[in-house]
Formats: C-alpha cells, structure tokens, sequence
C-alpha cells in the first residue's frame, strides 16, 4: 500500500516539483495551493503532510493548529525563517519537523521516509507498566496516570517513548533530537529542551514524580 503525502505550497513550481518528485518515488500526492485547501485536503487521512508556512490566506502555523485535533501523521514544515522563535513556535504546535527552504530534494526524501518508517513502528510496540499507577501504551500512544489520561503533543510523546524504553540510559539534547526527529543532523538543543519542559510541566500538574532526570552537562534520562 503506497503512502499518502498532502503537499501545501502556495508556489505552484514547487508543488508541481514536489508532486513530480514523491509520485517517482512510489509516493502517492495530494496538493493544495492555499490554507483552506489544505485544511479540506487533510481531512482525506494523508500519511504525512509537507506544509509551506508562509501562505497568503491562511499561513501554514494557523493551518497545522486548526488541523492537529484531527490529524495524527507527521506534520513537516517547509519554510524560509530559521530562527529558533519559529522552529519552537512550529514544534509547539504540532509540527514534526522543519525544513529550511531551499532543500535538497534527496534531504527532504530522506526527512519523509524516516518519518513514515517511524510512524510503522510505533503501530507495532505495546502496552507498558511501569508502576502501581503510571502505564505507557505505545501503540495507542497515549499514557495514564492512575488511570487518567495525560494528553502529551507528538513530539511531547516521542521524547517519554524513547527515554522510558532506555531507562537509566542517559541522551544528550542532540541525540535525542536526531532520533526523535528521525534524522541525521547536527541537533537543535533549545527545541529539545523546550519539548522536556513542556512534558514535565504536564507530569507536574498531574502529580506524576519526575520521571525524566537531567544528567547535568550531558543530558536526560528517564528514572523509575
């Protein structure tokens, strides 16, 4: 079964190159030239989406926040502003990854394959207990504490599953990154640190002990 990939660009030669480029390589393309195309388009269940941010109508932060509540697959923005106030922004958000325009095709067909070998096995772990009171589901991706629900964002999520399946073992801000995120890059250390203060800010408010510990100097890791 070929994956679904939902290209958003309000620049026409890059949606045609890019419909052009993923339909060569055994993908099949949706495209959408505006923010309320996408949002429609979005609703047809793609596997990944590729998002353009800076959109006449609706840009594509507004578009990734409206569409998060019902779409679960990888979000990558594409998108000429690097700073870091952007990337934590866009991450914050929903998005999965962020691509700085202009890109290697071959770079941005790597990003998205990863990113869909990563979605495949994530559908194949299991359920974990790792307490009287805190369980980890890994195919559902969800985790409940005392049987409540702690709501975590993707990425949120995809940082507790890789550091609760290596416990004690210690990650620097860039490996994480590059595993989380699915690529081979030389990391990005406040993104990674923003997305461990959103996750213990949740465990907090839900009386979850501190799960994640930081290794001061080197990194995190995740304690029982």
């Amino acid at each position: 079964m070929r994956d679904k990939i939902l290209v958003v660009d309000d620049e026409k030669d890059i949606v045609s190159m890019l419909k052009d480029y993923f339909e060569f390589n055994g993908y099949d393309v949706m495209t959408a030239l505006n923010g309320s195309e996408a949002i429609k388009k979005a609703e047809k269940e793609p596997d990944l989406i590729l998002l353009d941010i800076n959109m006449p109508d609706i840009d594509g932060l507004e578009v990734c926040s409206r569409i998060r509540d019902f779409v679960a697959c990888p979000i990558l923005f594409l998108s000429a502003r690097i700073e870091d106030t952007d990337k934590i922004k866009g991450f914050g958000i929903g998005a999965d990854d962020y691509i700085v325009k202009p890109f290697s095709l071959d770079e941005l067909g790597a990003r998205v394959a990863a990113h869909l070998r990563r979605e495949r096995r994530q559908r194949e772990t299991t359920k974990v207990r790792f307490d009287d009171k805190l369980t980890i589901d890994y195919t559902d991706r969800s985790l409940y504490y005392d049987g409540q629900l702690i709501s975590l964002a993707k990425k949120e999520f995809d940082i507790v599953e890789l550091l609760s399946q290596h416990i004690g073992q210690v990650f620097s801000k860039e490996r994480i990154y590059e595993l989380v995120w699915d690529y081979d890059s030389d990391g990005d250390s406040s993104v990674v640190a923003e997305h461990i203060r959103r996750i213990r800010s949740k465990f907090s408010t839900a009386n979850l002990k501190p799960y994640i510990e930081t290794v001061w100097g080197v990194g995190y890791k995740w304690v029982r």
